[in-house]
């Protein structure tokens, strides 16, 4: 309880979870005995260093299935991303796969890639301590595996996967698709479209979705559970004058049309903004140099949690801004702490 809160109030290292709860003590014993006050950062390090992150995530999981359950999570985006300054030389840098509810803003999950492996085999750990019935799951090309699709069907959602070129005959086959029911022009019902439009910050961007339901001729399509549509993203991007195109082909399990894919492979890189780029500008997750594997793959844990709580609360403030008013404000942070447990949304 005092390293979530501590790391609420704006704490990013052990040190400063210690400091934080040396200087609110007199609050944390409204709920904790502390018959030895407050430990020493050597002590938080030594401790999360032990702790088994599977059971530490499953305390998370606790939470999180009551959150999950009551928010109807619709799109669940999964990514992964490294620590850079964790770890040591012959370790190398802590990488994290994550999984965050987009529309919810919600983090569900996260667990740390196995030494000398890669997302690929993280993926399936993360999907299994996840309850994603009925949610479309979105995984970039490094995760257009079998093993995850046969995951996320086993977990009870849909999945999205994106191809290219670590799948080579998959990519071949579906650009053939495509290739064959665009020359039939309107005449093939299995094909829909959606377009979408967004300018911003000096660029305009148009993109154009195609889905084609039940493909033919795709090489080892049973060896995707429900796979029953292929799809195609081309981006056109111009940026002061300069246009770019850019041409994304996916996979799918559920029966729907582009209108449904589209938003949902747009939203997928909502982790980026919503998840990832908190984590280091806010958190200071990039910079963090925890070189203990558990207990940095715990720390990680920590600030999931502590950026849920902080997105579900409804003042309209900044990440940085309330860390700085729970740090600031005891009742703030005990409102924060509540909506675990009371939010309206639960």
């Amino acid at each position: 309880m005092t390293a979530i809160c501590a790391v609420l109030c704006g704490a990013n290292t052990w040190p400063e979870v210690a400091t934080w709860a040396q200087r609110r003590q007199r609050w944390l014993r409204r709920f904790l005995a502390l018959p030895n006050g407050v430990p020493s950062h050597d002590t938080f390090e030594r401790v999360f260093d032990r702790i088994d992150p599977a059971a530490f995530q499953a305390c998370f999981r606790s939470w999180v299935a009551a959150a999950c359950e009551a928010l109807h999570l619709s799109h669940v985006a999964i990514d992964g991303k490294a620590l850079r300054r964790s770890g040591t030389a012959a370790l190398g840098p802590l990488h994290v796969v994550s999984a965050w509810a987009t529309a919810n803003r919600l983090a569900l999950g996260a667990v740390a890639v196995a030494e000398k492996s890669n997302e690929i085999t993280a993926i399936p750990r993360l999907l299994d301590l996840l309850d994603v019935s009925g949610a479309l799951v979105t995984v970039d090309a490094l995760g257009c595996q079998k093993e995850v699709a046969r995951k996320v069907r086993e977990r009870g959602g849909d999945y999205v996967l994106t191809v290219k070129d670590n799948q080579p005959h998959l990519r071949e086959d579906i650009e053939a698709c495509f290739h064959e029911a665009l020359a039939k022009g309107q005449g093939d019902e299995r094909l829909s479209e959606w377009r979408s439009l967004e300018r911003g910050h000096g660029r305009t961007e148009p993109r154009s979705y195609a889905v084609l339901r039940d493909p033919a001729g795709l090489r080892g399509q049973e060896d995707w559970p429900g796979l029953c549509v292929v799809g195609r993203c081309t981006s056109l991007r111009t940026v002061q004058g300069e246009t770019s195109v850019e041409v994304r082909y996916f996979i799918g399990s559920r029966r729907a049309d582009a209108a449904a894919y589209g938003p949902v492979l747009r939203g997928h890189w909502g982790i980026e903004n919503g998840l990832h780029w908190q984590m280091d500008m806010n958190f200071g997750e990039d910079a963090s140099r925890i070189r203990r594997r558990r207990g940095a793959e715990n720390f990680a844990v920590l600030r999931r949690i502590a950026l849920s709580l902080l997105k579900q609360h409804p003042a309209k403030m900044s990440i940085a801004c309330k860390r700085l008013a729970a740090a600031t404000d005891t009742d703030f942070l005990e409102e924060i702490l509540r909506l675990g447990v009371t939010s309206e949304k639960l």
